[in-house]
């Protein structure tokens, strides 16, 4: 694939700013503050992970091309009045700021939903 020299530009330029705000981060004794979430592992889950890879590798075995008929597919939720799902959020600060925002119990947002496979990209449209 091949990009003008203004794409390139683009993403240079875009690079520099973000090398920039790292810098900033850096210098300013900056640290990462967030919250990760984890599933439970269950006494099942080993038994069901081990059917589904017998399971593609049988498929593998039969289709040859099995892995180009995969779809990865995800969605996000961006809320119109400034919400920020926390699971993928990150605050850089000196110290923790423990902030309490109070929010509507049903916000505006609008969902994006994209998949992925070997045939290329798949937008939501409507």
């Amino acid at each position: 694939m091949q990009f003008s020299l203004l794409q390139k530009q683009h993403w240079i330029q875009i690079s520099r700013i973000l090398l920039q705000v790292s810098r900033n981060i850096h210098q300013n004794s900056c640290q990462v503050i967030y919250s990760q979430f984890g599933l439970a592992i269950h006494q099942n889950d080993h038994q069901a992970r081990r059917r589904f890879v017998e399971w593609a590798q049988n498929e593998i075995a039969i289709i040859p091309d099995f892995h180009k008929r995969i779809l990865f597919s995800d969605e996000a939720h961006f809320w119109l009045n400034g919400y920020v799902n926390k699971q993928n959020c990150r605050i850089w600060s000196e110290a923790n700021p423990q902030v309490y925002a109070e929010t509507p119990l049903h916000p505006e947002k609008l969902t994006v939903w994209c998949a992925l496979w070997a045939g290329g990209i798949l937008l939501q449209k409507g």
